[in-house]
């Protein structure tokens, strides 16, 4: 179990890191769009959930962070101090520097990326549940693409 548990947070490490890389080695001054901050799609459930190390990584570091998920803003609130909620991923992406998705809930997975990527500041996209292809990120306008086991692009 400890194993586990540290393979886990080493996990939500490595996803922190992506995301530092994205925004240029500083979270200070960037704006940040989360998709997602449930353990897992279908529940409001946020225990353990990478977003619980990861968004306040982010706000610590001085990000202004938009957060949108369907059923995780009542616990979140709580959890999460610091952000900003939204219902519509791309209100929470317009003007973003970086777009996280950290929970792959269905309404995540058939957005249109064109559109994501023409609103923000630096269309830069940490698809950390790998939803989207690499290549389709690239021709929607992505500048930069991180996912988890495979290769994105450099921006």
């Amino acid at each position: 179990v400890e194993t586990v548990i540290k393979v886990n947070e080493d996990t939500k490490r490595r996803m922190t890191d992506k995301l530092l890389d994205l925004c240029g080695g500083s979270f200070n001054g960037k704006k940040v769009a989360v998709l997602g901050v449930t353990f897992k799609p279908n529940t409001d459930d946020m225990r353990d959930a990478p977003s619980l190390t990861i968004v306040p990584a982010l706000v610590g570091g001085g990000a202004s962070v938009s957060v949108v998920d369907p059923q995780g803003k009542r616990e979140g609130e709580a959890l999460l101090p610091g952000v900003a909620w939204e219902d519509d991923p791309y209100a929470a992406a317009k003007d973003a520097d970086v777009l996280v998705i950290l929970t792959e809930w269905n309404e995540f997975r058939a957005l249109d990326l064109k559109r994501l990527a023409a609103g923000m500041a630096t269309a830069r996209l940490a698809d950390l549940r790998n939803i989207y292809a690499v290549e389709d990120a690239k021709a929607a306008g992505f500048a930069a693409y991180e996912s988890i086991g495979r290769a994105g692009f450099p921006g």
